[in-house]
């Protein structure tokens, strides 16, 4: 296997804000770990200045300046490193694969989306871009790898919702979302062989069923499948994918790490539009960032003070 990706999600769990699928893959004849990049990479968030930090976006990212300067330069490096121009915030929408990208019909039906930054970065200077950019460029060259694919679905509320009416069940509504991005890998670099992993889906052990009718006319061999991770190896024609669903994913594998840092950045850069627009039609309500205890608190005090500024619910509020 010559090419290695993984995904991974944030937002979930939320009752506000949308879910967001983070993506990337790499490269490269042999392993990839954060070992094949060690002038550019460390998952220790202590070491930011001088390395760009992928690992668990929970552990990269923290409610202040540095936190936030930290996960924006590694998501911003890496998706420069893919080829993807990210000027705004707009360009991060649209590099989900085909069909992922919210259309202007769901954008206009969240008003809040008009206030993401036009520009970016945030809270990075150009300059630390560069020397990061400058680093990780030099550091993949040294291991005979590239970044070939990196990206972020961005799912809000109200498309969530549609997904839930027809699955009828949360779990499915994932899976629906991860195959999408999934199959667009396998179909992008399949041939070249890729290894694939993925956190595991709530509580899902077994996934060849699913896998097989993802992809059609394929054979699904069983490597192993347990509480704790499935493995399974994926032909169709001259392609192929291991592919492994695992506890604790984004601690086991470089790319799968990288997905969880996209999928947060997009998810906190839409969750400040969210808050900026709130704010502006009624002043004074605290921010959230959507979670469930702190989103009924919000809503609480919108009801409470300007009611009518709130929008249809099935766009605002998730269902499940």
């Amino acid at each position: 296997m010559t090419v290695h990706a993984g995904l991974d999600e944030a937002g979930y769990g939320p009752m506000l804000g949308p879910l967001t699928i983070g993506f990337s893959a790499f490269r490269r004849a042999g392993t990839l770990d954060w070992s094949t990049l060690p002038d550019a990479v460390s998952d220790a968030p202590g070491r930011d200045k001088e390395r760009l930090v992928v690992a668990d976006s929970k552990k990269v990212f923290t409610r202040n300046p540095r936190g936030a300067r930290r996960l924006e330069a590694t998501a911003l490096t890496f998706l420069d490193a893919a080829g993807s121009t990210v000027r705004g915030a707009t360009d991060l929408l649209e590099s989900a694969p085909e069909g992922l990208a919210p259309t202007a019909a769901t954008l206009r039906a969240h008003p809040w989306y008009a206030a993401l930054p036009a520009e970016l970065p945030l809270h990075c200077t150009p300059l630390e871009l560069v020397e990061h950019r400058d680093r990780l460029a030099a550091s993949l060259a040294a291991a005979d790898a590239e970044v070939v694919s990196a990206g972020v679905a961005v799912v809000p509320a109200g498309a969530l919702n549609e997904s839930f009416g027809r699955t009828d069940n949360k779990g499915t509504t994932l899976w629906s979302y991860h195959s999408r991005v999934i199959l667009d890998l396998f179909e992008r670099f399949g041939e070249e062989g890729l290894d694939f992993t993925c956190d595991r889906l709530g509580g899902r052990a077994r996934y060849g069923r699913a896998l097989s009718i993802l992809v059609p006319f394929s054979t699904v061999r069983v490597l192993s499948e347990s509480r704790q991770e499935s493995h399974y190896l994926v032909t169709s024609g001259d392609r192929r994918m291991r592919i492994r669903f695992v506890q604790k994913g984004d601690t086991l594998s470089l790319p799968t790490a990288l997905g969880s840092c996209f999928a947060k950045y997009a998810r906190e850069l839409v969750m400040g539009a969210f808050n900026e627009h709130f704010e502006a039609v009624c002043p004074g309500v605290r921010p959230t960032a959507g979670y469930v205890t702190d989103a009924r608190r919000w809503l609480e005090d919108m009801e409470r003070t300007r009611p009518e500024a709130l929008p249809d619910r099935s766009s605002l509020i998730r269902s499940r």
